[in-house]
């Protein structure tokens, strides 16, 4: 699904093919979880291949590695330019790219001189699909922000991401919904969280969240749309019955949902704000308005 024997991947400097490429089995990210990386998206635009805000997600890229004290010696302009190579060498343009930082070999509970960088893409449809999704509120809490930095995109993070889908997938729904540590509904697994009720729309604030780079895109567009929006703290209670909800997330994009703990949102999809954004959002990023967006 990923790669295959035509596949080139970039691994500390090389280019490789995805089958050749290795890693050393001490590595401390593959023991301990220590390790940072981003996923970015890349599309086929009228003015040719254009990675989707390069700029954010190789800034975020930077500080979750300082956050984890990874030294990491790249600038945004580097980290973008090897991307685009990368985009090149596997003939992508609607791609799904994967840098990822991890550690070499260290079995102690402190950072590790090596770092590696490894660059790979593939082509990989909406996450969530296209079908209004059936969530659930998850017994997962999303980590409390004084047990790690909770807006960092960190390897070892992910683990809880994991739990809650399956969780979720096991008792017959598509994806979970995480509270944090005080009961307010934090984010999917691995994407932002919105609903809409009397024409508002509500999301919670930074905190106990990533700050989504689709999530900041989204809030974009709904300024322009003149659509009205609150950061603010809520309860699945709150969420229950309101006219719509959805999911935003680079893998994910704008994904509508149908329905939380069995309770259905009660206007038509397609007559909600989410609705409009998703369509504006996939409108944006093939068209030249991509622009817009203050690319790289």
């Amino acid at each position: 699904m990923y790669y295959n024997e035509n596949t080139t991947v970039f691994l500390n400097g090389k280019w490789l093919k995805a089958s050749e490429a290795q890693t050393d089995l001490y590595a401390q990210t593959l023991h301990y979880g220590s390790g940072v990386f981003e996923g970015i998206r890349s599309y086929d635009t009228e003015d040719g291949v254009q990675i989707f805000k390069a700029k954010e997600h190789f800034e975020r890229l930077l500080y979750s590695a300082e956050k984890m004290h990874i030294k990491l010696d790249y600038t945004v302009e580097e980290l973008t330019a090897l991307t685009y190579e990368l985009l090149e060498k596997n003939n992508l343009k609607d791609a799904y790219i994967r840098p990822l930082v991890y550690l070499g070999a260290n079995m102690s509970l402190q950072p590790t001189d090596e770092v590696n960088v490894f660059f790979c893409a593939w082509e990989w449809g909406k996450y969530l699909g296209d079908s209004l999704l059936n969530i659930m509120t998850s017994s997962y809490q999303r980590p409390n922000p004084k047990s790690c930095h909770v807006e960092a995109k960190v390897v070892g993070h992910y683990t809880n991401s994991i739990l809650a889908t399956t969780e979720a997938k096991q008792k017959g729904f598509d994806e979970a919904l995480l509270l944090d540590m005080n009961g307010n509904v934090a984010e999917g697994p691995g994407a932002n969280f919105f609903y809409e009720k009397d024409g508002k729309l509500f999301t919670c604030p930074l905190g106990n969240i990533l700050p989504g780079i689709t999530r900041s895109t989204v809030l974009e567009l709904a300024k322009e749309l003149n659509f009205d929006v609150e950061e603010k703290y809520f309860t699945p209670e709150d969420v229950k019955g309101a006219d719509g909800a959805f999911f935003t997330g680079t893998a994910a994009e704008v994904a509508g949902i149908g329905a939380l703990d069995g309770v259905q949102f009660t206007m038509d999809w397609e007559d909600t704000m989410g609705a409009t954004l998703a369509s504006m959002y996939r409108n944006r990023v093939s068209s030249r308005e991509m622009q817009n967006f203050d690319l790289v």
